[in-house]
C-alpha cells in the first residue's frame, strides 16, 4: 500500500489506475481514527472496485471556533495498518496546506441545505464538508465513494459536490 501526501501524487496514481485497463476506483473518505465501520467500508470498496483509495484528512474548515479540531483523535500509523489490512491500495494523507494552499478562496456552499440538520447548529460545517469532499472527488476522480449511514445527512451535499455529467456513485453502508 502506498501513502501519498500530495495532490499531484494522488492525481498521478488515479490516472495510472484508470489508464491501466480502465480500473474502477473506489474512495473511502475519512478523518482518520479508523474503526470497524471504516474497515467495513474499505472491504466493501475492495470487493466492488479494482483500486481503492482511503483518504485521511482532519478538515479544519468543518469545525467551528469552539469545536474540537485541535483535539480530534489522530492515529495515523494505526489507521494505515487498518487500511492496508482491509485492502486499500493507497492512503492519501495531505497536510492542510496541501488542500488549502495560501490564498485559497473557493468554497462550496450548498444553498438550502447548508443551514439544515447539523448546519443549523454548526454554521459553516456543511460548507467545510462540501468543499473538502468536492476537492477529494476532483483529485481522486473515483467511480464510487463509500460512506457510512451516519453520514447520510451529508450525502445530499456530496451528490451536489460531484461534478455534473461525471459518473460517480455514492454508496451508503451501515457501519
Amino acid at each position: 500500500m502506498e501513502i501519498l501526501r500530495s495532490v499531484a501524487e494522488l492525481r498521478q496514481w488515479s490516472r495510472k489506475e484508470r489508464n491501466n485497463g480502465g480500473k474502477t476506483i473506489g474512495m473511502v473518505p475519512t478523518m482518520g481514527a479508523l474503526h470497524a465501520g471504516h474497515a467495513s467500508l474499505i472491504r466493501t470498496a475492495r470487493a466492488s472496485c479494482c483500486a481503492v483509495a482511503v483518504t485521511i484528512f482532519v478538515n479544519p474548515t468543518q469545525f467551528g471556533p469552539n469545536e474540537d479540531y485541535g483535539v480530534y483523535p489522530r492515529a495515523f500509523e494505526a489507521d494505515c495498518a487498518l487500511a492496508q489490512a482491509e485492502g486499500a491500495d493507497v492512503v492519501f494523507a495531505p497536510t492542510v496546506e496541501e488542500l488549502y494552499p495560501e490564498g485559497a478562496a473557493t468554497f462550496v456552499e450548498v444553498e438550502g441545505l447548508s443551514n439544515r440538520l447539523d448546519g443549523a447548529s454548526r454554521p459553516g460545517h456543511f460548507r467545510g464538508v462540501a468543499t473538502v469532499v468536492a476537492k477529494l472527488f476532483e483529485i481522486v476522480r473515483p467511480h464510487y465513494a463509500y460512506f457510512g449511514q451516519k453520514d447520510a445527512a451529508q450525502v445530499a451535499l456530496f451528490q451536489i459536490a460531484a461534478q455534473p455529467g461525471r459518473r460517480l456513485s455514492i454508496v451508503l453502508k451501515e457501519r
